[in-house]
């Protein structure tokens, strides 16, 4: 008898992680949801507890090898097959390409960009082993377009959407679906956990009073933003497509910016962008 798919999430202790672990478990995938802080767990046990869903809470910072390779080891050794691999986990730095330091721009990719790496490193084995499996790479909108003031989060994810297209090409062979995910503005706290580069606190910055602008133009796409279970829906599609696309924007602004940006004259979108960003 067939055996429930077997899922692992990173970063699923909030927001689109926690959204889509909820949905595939309510859907009869058995879902490893790890994090990196098991304190932060408590809410997604509860809803555990109350339905009875299949979810299995394990530790995961994919900043650290030992603790992706351990916590990979734990789910196959359980479960015997890893079947979709969703890299979830990531976090916001905002600030002025001039006011971030090198190490902030390092941090932000060791957890967006290498953290997704080290996971789909130690997951691949078990994969090819099994001549299947799924990998769905949370990007951004702002993977394929930048906006100011984000510039380490920009980078970070237009790296993951390059990386992500080369796997799709290698895997293949082994029956291995990629999958990238473009989200717009989602309603999850995301932009409450985002981090200010230090340089970009100082009162003085010449970037200030843009910087304002920009992040009052962007609270007010915020109020319009679509739910997190909107992205998990998505997710379940294009895992139980047979053939699914490379990437899903998620979101009227991400489907409706996309475009525009793909089809629209270079000069024409940027004067369009710098207006709707008040700079």
């Amino acid at each position: 008898m067939r055996m429930n798919p077997i899922a692992l999430i990173t970063g699923s202790n909030s927001g689109i992680g926690f959204a889509t672990a909820v949905y595939l478990a309510r859907r009869g995938y058995t879902v490893w949801a790890t994090m990196r802080n098991l304190h932060k767990a408590e809410k997604l046990r509860q809803i555990i507890e109350s339905e009875k869903l299949p979810i299995e809470i394990a530790q995961l910072d994919v900043r650290e090898d030992s603790s992706v390779k351990q916590a990979v080891a734990q789910i196959v050794q359980k479960s015997g097959r890893i079947d979709v691999l969703i890299n979830n986990a990531g976090y916001g730095l905002r600030g002025a390409v001039e006011e971030v330091s090198l190490d902030e721009w390092k941090e932000q990719f060791e957890t967006n960009f290498f953290g997704a790496i080290r996971v789909i490193q130690a997951v691949l084995p078990q994969m090819r082993a099994q001549h299947s499996g799924a990998i769905v790479n949370i990007s951004s909108v702002l993977g394929r377009l930048a906006i100011p003031f984000s510039g380490p989060y920009v980078s970070s994810k237009f790296a993951l959407e390059g990386m992500t297209e080369a796997l799709r090409y290698e895997l293949a062979p082994w029956n291995i679906k990629v999958i990238l995910i473009e989200p717009g503005f989602i309603a999850t706290r995301f932009q409450e956990n985002a981090q200010l580069a230090h340089g970009a606190q100082r009162q003085d910055s010449p970037y200030a009073i843009f910087k304002r602008a920009s992040g009052r133009r962007v609270q007010s796409n915020i109020s319009r933003a679509a739910p997190p279970e909107r992205v998990a829906e998505t997710i379940y599609r294009a895992i139980t497509h047979p053939n699914p696309k490379l990437r899903y924007p998620v979101g009227r602004d991400a489907r409706f910016v996309l475009p525009l940006r793909r089809f629209s004259p270079e000069g024409l979108f940027e004067r369009i962008l710098m207006k709707q960003l008040g700079l």
